[in-house]
């Protein structure tokens, strides 16, 4: 009886640190109905009572298999049971076409973050585990991932406007599941979690023999943390580095070759990728031979585009800006975000666009200010448009507009030191 406290208490306790600094005054929790989410339902509306956080619960059915209306509708009735307001938000966008589990991972999160946004809830916490994060070392193991795809999911992060938390990422699955056994309370078993056709399914069964030599969670933990601590190293190593030879300029990133090329070759890697995933506003940046390619024209001087980023390649310095064909399809009102980072003040009327200010804004502007960006920093810059009709272009001076960089990581520096 002792033990089944101190377990209990021992989850209750790492669901309270994951908010102890900073604890929000409303949040909700993913709850699929398996044994993981269902647990740390049971954990965050204790610790939202005795903390008087109100808290809601959202379940998101993909649309993948006929049992997964009525699994929302248990977490429903389990919710209103605890007295958690509950939410079911339905995936209908997959088209056929590429990583079904890829696209139902960033369908979920995206539905979710909207959602909460809508309700004004800025934290959602998550019930991965530790298997959960072994599981992943190994998957990225196998795609010959390196330091940071290694250090496997973080216990918070911040991504789509919402701060995402993972309170029990140092629990064993089987320590959740003997707890609701303790409740004497069901949860819902997915059958694509026995299906090897599934990547990490073939994980957890290598884990198993792994475990023979004495490899387990654990292991594999704490295998993850000290490539957390070399990963914090590149990171304050390359924020340096990047203090000395790069600088913002109305959205763009302008790096001192000279200065540049006395970093290390990883260092540099780690900057660039940094620099397009920023300039793009992308969760995720390019790897592997894509990025090599983009450094190397980088060195030799010469102008190349990769995620939705162009490189101006110059003798003194480069200019990394956005991509006019990446955008160019992007349009927003004036009271919206447009491109994931650029907010425009000064518009009275509703019924303008924004949109890339392109080549025939650039027509429309005639000659540029001498101050002005380059073309193509204004093709993709943006600007306000009645009908085709060019009304202000900000970044080249023009017009009663103003523009506002709002990133959601904040400026570039900081980015580098936040994941």
């Amino acid at each position: 009886m002792e033990e089944k406290a101190a377990n209990r208490a021992m989850l209750r306790h790492f669901v309270a640190s994951a908010f102890s600094f900073d604890k929000p005054d409303h949040l909700a929790v993913a709850v699929s109905g398996g044994g993981d989410s269902l647990a740390l339902l049971h954990l965050m509306a204790e610790w939202a009572a005795e903390e008087r956080v109100r808290l809601e619960a959202v379940t998101v059915n993909h649309g993948l298999r006929p049992e997964a209306a009525e699994e929302a509708k248990f977490v429903a009735e389990v919710s209103e049971r605890l007295k958690v307001r509950h939410t079911t938000l339905n995936w209908t966008g997959y088209t056929g076409k590429g990583n079904l589990q890829d696209a139902a991972r960033r369908a979920r999160y995206r539905l979710m973050a909207d959602w909460a946004k809508g309700r004004g809830i800025s934290t959602i916490a998550l019930a991965h585990t530790a298997d959960d994060q072994a599981e992943t070392f190994f998957m990225r193991l196998a795609r010959a991932s390196g330091i940071d795809g290694l250090t496997g999911m973080q216990r918070r992060r911040a991504s789509d406007g919402i701060t995402w938390v993972r309170p029990l990422l140092m629990q064993e699955r089987f320590e959740l599941r003997q707890y609701l056994r303790e409740l004497r309370e069901p949860w819902v078993d997915d059958p694509s979690n026995d299906d090897e056709a599934y990547d990490r399914v073939k994980a957890r069964r290598a884990m198993e023999e792994l475990s023979k030599l004495g490899i387990d969670v654990h292991v594999v933990g704490r295998v993850m943390d000290h490539l957390g601590q070399v990963r914090s190293a590149l990171d304050f190593a390359t924020h340096d580095h990047a203090m000395d030879c790069v600088r913002e300029e109305q959205g763009d990133l302008i790096i001192d070759r000279r200065r540049f090329a006395e970093g290390s070759p990883e260092v540099n890697r780690r900057l660039v990728a940094a620099a397009l995933r920023w300039i793009a506003s992308a969760d995720y940046g390019p790897r592997g031979m894509k990025l090599q390619e983009f450094l190397s024209a980088m060195m030799r001087g010469r102008d190349a585009t990769l995620h939705g980023v162009r490189l101006l390649g110059g003798k003194d310095v480069f200019r990394l800006t956005r991509e006019h064909g990446a955008v160019a399809g992007v349009v927003a009102a004036p009271d919206q975000v447009w491109d994931g980072r650029w907010r425009l003040e000064g518009i009275e009327n509703k019924g303008f666009v924004i949109r890339a200010l392109g080549e025939d804004g650039l027509l429309q502007l005639g000659e540029r200010p001498k101050d002005a960006p380059p073309r193509e920093t204004l093709a993709a810059s943006p600007a306000v448009f009645d009908g085709n009709t060019l009304i202000s272009a900000p970044l080249a001076g023009m017009g009663p507009a103003s523009a506002r960089l709002i990133h959601p990581t904040g400026g570039f520096y900081t980015s580098l030191l936040s994941h």
